[in-house]
């Protein structure tokens, strides 16, 4: 891992609802794909049996780059995508949340055409990177500076230096 990417242990519960061309349940052999980039991406094993409602309770260990924004979660049943949701990872990180806190989070899956297929719902923790966000590190709330609302508008621009 390098200092523009963090780890995250992301694990792929279930999914809901699942259909095939908005009119045919799932069968079976479905799977997740969930990508951080073009080049960085993981896969659940297939679900045989689960039909529209599959289980896999998989944890997936991954790289998350730095400038990373969304990551890409992938539902298939077997060689055909049949539905897609994009993660937010303001989400699950970005210094609001303490290291190594797990989130769960449900998304709705879109098809190719855009409309709804189903639901994945997954628990996501960026692991301990030394680098922690001020709900980790932060003993004391913010204390702003009052604004001169006749001239600057109630908007004071700054740079924010850790308290200490």
């Amino acid at each position: 891992m390098s200092k523009s990417s963090s780890v995250i242990e992301i694990t792929v519960i279930s999914a809901e609802n699942l259909t095939i061309n908005r009119r045919h349940r799932v069968k079976g052999n479905t799977f997740i794909v969930v990508k951080s980039d073009p080049l960085n991406s993981q896969s659940t094993g297939t679900d045989p049996e689960g039909g529209s409602y599959p289980a896999w309770n998989e944890k997936l260990i991954m790289e998350l780059p730095v400038h990373v924004r969304f990551i890409t979660v992938e539902a298939h049943s077997g060689s055909k995508v049949i539905g897609t949701a994009s993660i937010p990872v303001s989400d699950f990180a970005g210094g609001h949340l303490p290291e190594n806190y797990l989130s769960f989070l449900s998304y709705r899956l879109r098809d190719g055409n855009g409309d709804k297929n189903g639901i994945v719902n997954l628990s996501v923790k960026v692991k301990g990177t030394g680098n922690s966000g001020c709900a980790a590190s932060c003993s004391r709330p913010w204390m702003g500076v009052p604004a001169d609302n006749k001239v600057s508008g109630g908007m004071v621009m700054g740079i924010p230096v850790p308290y200490m």
